[in-house]
């Protein structure tokens, strides 16, 4: 019999915030995979956790993910812990979880601490769409890809940001996303988590004169739907009728819906269209 992988959120702060079951899995498991294992130990003691710890990051996640799938195969379980939080979010845990699940190896997830969820709840923006982004990446080439996809983002959007590029990053975000209403969270669930609902453009005033300090996560509003209707709207009218419906007659869509798509389009009755085609 194969091992499961135990998936097991930690407190992003408060310590309080571990869950009972999390406590006894990390005892009951025959090894803790840890982001960080100095950072961890001090968890562990916390709560007079004796497993044996591995370390398990980005710079060791293929190789070490086929040696605790070894692991797993013989009939070990195994906790995977990251430094704050729920692992496989933003994390090298969703290589391990893809691995196990490659070759069958039961994983469960112990729900608890998760700072884009936390964030989210206490924006004040909407939480019935929203997506999750993690860190912009490097890349100069690859970041700017992704801001621009962002811009035309209408869900509400949830980054994370170490403080020593929280300016670059707001000025990057104001830059591409215009302005924006956001909310940024810093140091949640600790002594001085501070939660500042502002714009992109206020945020960076106050941040010429603030140094940014902590662990933030930004959540950001999407745009409008209703403004990209109408840019939307406005490059089909660059069109004639008849170019509009050769455009979708060129993709093999029968004549009647091609007719339909057009009025959606322009925002016209299909009469209207139909008229126009025939003047």
């Amino acid at each position: 019999m194969t091992g499961t992988l135990y998936l097991c959120a930690t407190p992003i702060g408060n310590l309080k915030d571990m869950t009972p079951r999390v406590v006894d899995t990390l005892r009951e498991v025959d090894m803790i995979a840890a982001e960080d294992t100095r950072n961890s130990i001090k968890l562990l003691n916390h709560f007079e956790i004796k497993t044996p710890m591995t370390s398990y990051h980005e710079y060791n996640k293929i190789e070490k993910a086929e040696q605790i799938v070894s692991w797993l195969r013989k009939g070990k379980n195994v906790a995977l812990v990251t430094d704050a939080g729920t692992p496989a979010i933003s994390d090298p845990g969703e290589v391990l979880v893809d691995q196990c699940l490659k070759e069958g190896i039961p994983v469960t997830s112990l729900p608890g601490c998760c700072a884009l969820i936390t964030a989210l709840t206490l924006s004040g923006l909407s939480t019935r769409r929203f997506c999750f982004e993690g860190f912009l990446p490097a890349d100069k080439k690859e970041k700017k890809f992704v801001l621009e996809e962002l811009s035309r983002e209408t869900r509400t959007m949830i980054l994370y940001e170490a403080p020593h590029h929280l300016k670059r990053t707001l000025t990057e975000l104001y830059e591409t996303l215009g302005e924006r209403r956001v909310t940024l969270c810093r140091e949640l669930t600790k002594r001085f988590e501070t939660v500042f609902p502002t714009t992109l453009e206020k945020a960076l005033v106050f941040y010429e004169d603030n140094e940014p300090k902590g662990e933030y996560v930004l959540v950001i509003e999407g745009l409008d739907p209703k403004i990209l209707e109408r840019e939307e709207q406005a490059q089909w009218e660059q069109l004639t009728i008849k170019e509009h419906m050769e455009f979708y007659e060129g993709q093999g869509i029968d004549r009647k819906e091609a007719m339909k798509k057009v009025a959606a389009d322009r925002g016209m009755g299909k009469r209207d269209v139909y008229q126009a085609l025939l003047s």
